[in-house]
C-alpha cells in the first residue's frame, strides 16, 4: 500500500465506523430517555403500526370503562329516587293501617291524613326532580339510555342499553295512590290494596334497576381485565428493555471512544510523508 496524503483510506474507514457508532448511541440514548423501544418508525415499522393500533384500543377502552362507571352513577341516581319513594310508600301504608282501626277517632284520622297527603305530594315532587343530564327519570318520561362500553361500533358487543321498561311513572298518580285518603276508616282500609299494588310496581322497577347496575359492574370488571392484557401486549412490543438498553449504552460508548482514538491515529499516517520530505 502506497504512502499518500490526498486520500487517507484508514481515516475514512474509521470515520465511517465512528458515524455508525454515533448513530447507534444516539438511538440507545433516545430509547432510554423515552422508555420506548420504538422512537422512530424506522426502529420497527411493523411493531409501530401494531402498537399504535393497540394504543388506540387501550385508550378507547379506558373511556369506555368510564362510560360504564357514569352509567352506574345514572342508575344510582335512579335507584336513590326509588328508595326514598319506597320509604314514603311504606310510611303511608303504616299510617293507613293505623287509620283503618277503630282505636282512632275522626280527629286523629284527620291528623294522620295530613301526613299522608304531604307524603303523596313529596312522592310526586321527588319523582319529578330525580333528574340526570337534564332528563327526568321517574316521572313517566321515556327512559332509554345507551352506554358505550366497548371501543368499536358493534351495537351488540360495544353497547349496553338501560331501558327499565314497564311503568316508570313513580308520581302518586302514576302509582295509582293519588286518591288514597284516611279520613274515613273504610277509605283507609280500601287504600291498603292500592298501596300494595303500588309497592309491587315500585319494587319491580327497583329489581330491574339493580339487575342493570350489576350488569354494568360486571362489564367494568371484564373490560378492565381486557384493557390490562392489551396494555401488557402493547408494552411487550413497544416498551424498551432497560437492562438491554443500558448494556447497549455501555458498548456503544466504548466503541465511540475507541473510534475517536482510532480516527486520531489514522490521521497521523499522512504525516509520515512529511517526515520523508524533511529527511530529503
Amino acid at each position: 500500500m502506497g504512502l499518500t496524503i490526498m486520500t487517507n483510506e484508514l481515516a475514512l474507514a474509521a470515520q465511517r465506523n465512528l458515524n455508525n457508532t454515533s448513530f447507534r448511541l444516539d438511538s440507545v440514548i433516545q430509547h432510554l430517555a423515552s422508555g420506548s423501544r420504538i422512537v422512530r418508525a424506522g426502529d420497527d415499522p411493523a411493531g409501530l403500526a401494531i402498537s399504535d393500533n393497540m394504543n388506540a384500543v387501550v385508550r378507547s377502552m379506558g373511556q369506555a370503562i368510564r362510560n360504564a362507571q357514569d352509567g352506574i352513577s345514572l342508575i344510582q341516581v335512579f335507584e336513590g329516587g326509588t328508595t326514598e319513594i319506597n320509604n314514603m310508600m311504606i310510611r303511608i301504608r303504616e299510617l293507613s293501617t293505623q287509620a283503618a282501626s277503630d282505636t282512632v277517632g275522626d280527629r286523629e284520622r284527620q291528623m294522620i291524613d295530613n301526613e299522608v297527603q304531604q307524603l303523596k305530594a313529596e312522592i310526586t315532587r321527588m319523582a319529578r326532580t330525580t333528574v340526570f343530564a337534564g332528563r327526568e327519570l321517574l316521572s313517566g318520561s321515556n327512559v332509554h339510555f345507551e352506554f358505550q362500553v366497548g371501543p368499536n361500533n358493534d351495537p351488540e358487543k360495544d353497547r349496553v342499553i338501560f331501558d327499565p321498561g314497564g311503568n316508570t311513572n313513580m308520581t302518586a298518580e302514576g302509582l295509582g295512590i293519588d286518591g288514597v285518603t284516611v279520613l274515613q276508616k273504610e277509605g283507609a282500609q280500601n287504600g291498603l290494596n292500592s298501596l300494595d299494588s303500588a309497592l309491587n310496581t315500585l319494587n319491580a322497577l327497583r329489581a330491574r334497576i339493580g339487575a342493570a347496575q350489576n350488569r354494568l359492574q360486571t362489564t367494568i370488571n371484564s373490560q378492565s381485565t381486557y384493557m390490562e392484557n392489551m396494555s401488557a401486549a402493547r408494552a411487550r412490543i413497544k416498551d424498551a428493555d432497560m437492562a438491554v438498553e443500558t448494556t447497549n449504552l455501555a458498548r456503544e460508548t466504548i466503541l465511540r471512544q475507541t473510534g475517536v482514538a482510532v480516527l486520531t491515529q489514522a490521521n497521523e499516517t499522512p504525516k509520515l510523508a512529511l517526515q520523508l520530505l524533511r529527511g530529503g
